[in-house]
């Protein structure tokens, strides 16, 4: 099967034009979703953040530290949310982030866009694998590779099925997954005590030390990658554009429902969780929502509603984990078709579900999952994303200045104020990520340079400039050649 056809040709430093067949290879499935679909997607692919994960930032800000840390990065979400929710009923296309960042700032911004957020989607479900295998563990004894390479084996599988059947499973999974948290929260409360939340021993040499913070006030900053995990993924609903129905009203519809569902969750899961177990107890655990309602401080040993919450918060955990293998496969792909990436990686088989795009970013997951280490994991995740959260806030803020007459199916609220917030909240989150553990950082940053330089000596000379992200580019240069 032929990489590039035959009758491509050059045009100039702007790209190539590839034929109909090349993008014939290359298609994905139309109006499967809707904006209630869209929304589950949302949460689908956060979901299982309340499940695991954002404990680990009790660890880092004690309950307080980590509780300031969530309303700071509450506020950036939404901010960017209303922005993306713009961005995407404008620019609809499968390439998400990276094709507002494209359009805003051309190829280089394109392409730090969407590998930063390859990073991401690459990386969080090797995280998930890992809490998907502690929550295994508690109930059935089995923790390991094996389990994580069956996950990606049975879940990878199912996205090359077919997309409409995905999204359906997957919403329904999310949505018992839903129903779990709320009956979790039900049967935590009757246990909460306030003084709970704040039992981790103070440092008494952290500067701004005390019972709410005892960490001090460089906890919070600390917290900031954990208190992500909360929302993560949500600004990935944009890359279903060309599969959703009607993507001018019902893109904004779907990530702003999805980003409010989950303010409501963020803010129950933090209260009740540490409030009935206690948050030393959680700080380092796997499995916190289980381990939360057998605590001693709570029901004090294995029972019917925990057992319950284990059995579905697997569910929520699968549900993420299921998602976001969606999501790369269409960030890869839509890269990929562009020419950013190899050009292999797009070609979509008999379901139109692109195979190379979700099987590749899968083998390098599951090798990260491995080692087992899913709070480092989450670090890495997080890199990723608050490099893409600053270029697409930034993006909307170009183009509200580069193209103010360009069509607007939904506007921001707030403008480009809104957006320049998030953008600032952005910064401040990436460089807390080096705060926690630069150990971890450093080997990602230089595999993010690889990545730009592969970008700088090869592909920037291959892109397809009759791929979707790409066209408007050849529209305004014929325009100004005619003008």
């Amino acid at each position: 099967m032929a990489e590039t056809p035959k009758h491509a040709h050059h045009v100039g430093v702007r790209g190539t034009v590839e034929s109909e067949e090349y993008f014939e290879k290359r298609q994905l499935q139309g109006g499967v979703a809707g904006w209630i679909l869209l929304a589950g997607l949302g949460v689908a692919y956060v979901i299982s953040g309340d499940y695991a994960g954002w404990n680990f930032g009790l660890g880092e800000g004690g309950w307080g530290g980590l509780m300031v840390a969530t309303i700071i990065m509450a506020i950036m979400y939404l901010f960017m949310v209303f922005g993306l929710a713009e961005l995407a009923s404008t620019i609809s296309t499968t390439g998400g982030g990276y094709a507002f960042a494209r359009r805003a700032m051309g190829p280089w911004g394109g392409f730090i866009t969407g590998t930063a957020i390859l990073i991401e989607y690459a990386i969080a479900p090797a995280a998930i694998a890992n809490f998907i295998g502690a929550y295994v563990d508690s109930l059935i004894g089995l923790d390991g590779w094996y389990v994580y390479l069956f996950f990606y084996l049975i879940f990878v599988g199912l996205h090359i099925f077919g997309v409409g059947e995905a999204l359906k499973v997957m919403f329904a999974i999310t949505a018992v997954a839903v129903f779990a948290l709320v009956v979790f929260v039900i049967a935590a409360i009757p246990h909460f005590d306030p003084g709970n939340l704040n039992n981790i021993p103070v440092d008494t040499s952290a500067v701004g030390s005390s019972e709410f913070l005892p960490f001090g006030l460089i906890g919070i900053w600390a917290a900031l990658p954990y208190a992500i995990w909360f929302f993560l993924a949500v600004e990935g609903v944009p890359l279903a554009a060309e599969e959703s129905k009607d993507p001018a009203k019902d893109m904004p519809k779907g990530i702003i429902g999805a980003m409010l569902t989950l303010i409501v969750f963020a803010a129950a899961i933090l209260l009740v969780a540490p409030g009935a177990a206690g948050s030393d107890l959680l700080k380092d655990s796997g499995n916190p929502l289980v381990e939360a309602l057998e605590a001693p401080l709570a029901y004090d040993g294995q029972n019917l509603v925990s057992g319950f919450v284990n059995v579905v918060g697997l569910l929520g955990l699968i549900a993420s984990f299921f998602s976001i293998i969606y999501a790369y496969s269409r960030q890869t792909f839509a890269l990929s078709r562009a020419g950013y990436l190899p050009k292999i990686l797009s070609i979509t088989g008999k379901q139109k579900t692109p195979i190379l795009a979700l099987v590749v970013p899968g083998i390098i997951g599951f090798v990260m999952a491995v080692f087992n280490q899913g709070d480092l994991l989450i670090l890495v995740a997080v890199f990723g994303a608050t490099i893409s959260y600053v270029m697409m806030t930034l993006s909307h803020i170009i183009l509200r200045f580069k193209e103010p007459d360009l069509e607007r199916p939904y506007r921001t609220p707030g403008g480009v104020v809104t957006t320049g917030i998030a953008l600032v909240l952005a910064v401040v989150a990436l460089i807390a990520g080096f705060l926690v553990d630069p150990r971890v950082l450093i080997p990602t940053a230089i595999v993010y340079a690889i990545f730009i330089a592969y970008f700088g000596l090869y592909s920037r000379k291959h892109i397809v400039a009759t791929a979707p992200e790409e066209e408007f580019e050849l529209i305004e240069s014929a325009e100004s050649e005619l003008h």
